[in-house]
């Protein structure tokens, strides 16, 4: 038999009749920020799945179309830059508006998905469909990918670093890079090297700027032209093939040049703090 307290009964009612919305956890309500993070991780599996049925189904079974692989690899590419763009203003829009408690978690779990396995997986693709690849190469390959890009997320969520800068390469530079230099076509061993040395850079502690302001805005430029030239290239269009690769061998190029610069500038100013620091100690 139980018992029921009217007092408690009638103490309890009003709360029962309240939005429940006001109950609900701080950590579990979604902003805007949020949803465009979770844009992010759809645009990953995107990648994946257009990667599979595009270009390594029908190699496995023969039934490859015309031009099909080729609008498959643009369409899964595309999205990955698709997501770096709302990787992009996630950042943005929550340091404007409300971001919830789960935002860093899921920023980094979006973030392995469309930069970790979607470029790993392409990697995977590429040593299976490729003439002169090796398959298990390529899947060490992939897996070294995979791995920085985890290690470089679990890093930056310990590591306090100065504002404006994160240590390694952004794991969405490092995730285009890598596919640039798939797509770029060049022989087995040097696009396995480039591949691995990408990787080293995302683990690495060379500083990078975080794409604040003008760079955002030259970040997002690069997206778009990125874009109109992977469709150049899918539709066949006249030069399409060349705009292709002056893109990707710039998307390299970029990734090669941006740490001799910051670790040029490292030592220049270890430089200037040690005469500042001699000329302190003179009489």
């Amino acid at each position: 038999m139980t018992v029921i307290d009217s007092r408690a009964d009638s103490a309890w009612v009003p709360d029962a009749e309240g939005d429940e919305d006001d109950d609900m956890p701080l950590s579990t309500r979604l902003s805007i920020a949020d949803a465009l993070t979770l844009g992010n991780a759809t645009c990953g599996f995107l990648a994946v799945y257009f990667t599979t049925t595009g270009v390594l189904i029908p190699h496995i079974t023969g039934s490859e179309v015309s031009g099909m692989a080729r609008h498959s690899a643009a369409t899964a590419v595309m999205l990955m830059l698709l997501a770096s763009v709302f990787d992009l203003f996630d950042g943005l829009v929550a340091r404007k508006l409300r971001s919830s408690a789960m935002g860093a978690e899921l920023d980094n779990l979006s973030d392995l998905v469309s930069f970790g396995l979607a470029p790993a997986y392409f990697v995977v693709v590429w040593g299976m469909v490729a003439n002169d690849a090796h398959q298990l190469m390529s899947a060490v390959a992939a897996i070294v990918v995979l791995l920085a890009v985890v290690l470089r997320l679990a890093r930056f969520s310990c590591v306090t670093l100065r504002d404006g800068i994160f240590q390694g390469m952004p794991s969405p530079f490092g995730a285009l890079t890598v596919v640039s230099i798939v797509l770029l076509e060049l022989p087995f061993f040097p696009t396995l090297l480039a591949i691995i040395g990408v990787a080293w850079l995302m683990v690495s502690r060379v500083e990078y700027p975080k794409p604040r302001g003008p760079l955002a805005v030259a970040m997002l430029a690069w997206i778009v032209a990125s874009m109109g030239m992977l469709a150049a290239w899918a539709f066949d269009s006249p030069g399409g093939q060349l705009l292709l690769q002056t893109g990707c061998a710039l998307q390299v190029v970029l990734g090669a040049v941006i740490p001799l610069f910051a670790t040029a500038r490292r030592v220049n100013t270890f430089r200037d703090n040690r005469r500042e620091a001699r000329a302190a100690q003179l009489p």
